[in-house]
Formats: structure tokens, sequence, C-alpha cells
């Protein structure tokens, strides 16, 4: 029998997972998952997607886009109060 004649031959020659048993200390057999280095088992693709569709999403005032908006509204305000300080006078720090 030829290795082209055995349907499981592509899933023989996937790679594999490259975690290592904590147990055992041996590395896991199970075929990778595609652009990933590890099995479902072990993580590959886990976690959820950020953002709103989130189960743990609430209002948002802390997501990266409000928390960089804020950072640059301060570095303005900032700005902004030393030329008050500037223009009245007062020493710039």
């Amino acid at each position: 029998m030829k290795d082209d004649d055995n349907p499981m031959s592509k899933a023989h020659a996937a790679p594999r997972c490259t975690a290592n048993s904590k147990r055992t200390g041996e590395q896991c057999k199970a075929p990778a998952v595609k652009g990933w280095s590890v099995c479902h088992f072990h993580g590959a693709g886990g976690g959820h997607g950020a953002g709103p569709s989130h189960p743990s999403w609430r209002h948002g005032m802390r997501s990266r886009e409000w928390t960089e908006a804020r950072a640059e509204i301060n570095s303005l305000v900032r700005e902004t109060r030393k030329i008050e300080r500037m223009l009245s006078g007062g020493e710039a720090s």
C-alpha cells in the first residue's frame, strides 16, 4: 500500500503540539492547530476577542480607545494650563 492511498497520511504528517505534560514531562502528541504551535487542549485559539462582543463588556470606559483618548485630552489640558501660566506672568515648570 502506497502512502498516498492512506487517507490518514496527511493527518499523521501534521505538525505536533509543542506543549509538554506537567505530569510525565513528555511532549503532547496531538496535532497542532493550523497557524498555532499547540493543540486546542493546550490553548490554540483560546480566549475571547476584546471589545463589545466580549461577555464581560460593560461600558467601555476602560477600553484601549478610551484610555488613549483620555491620555491625549490630559496632555492637551496640561499644555493649555502651561500656556495660561506663561501668559499670566507665572512661571512655567
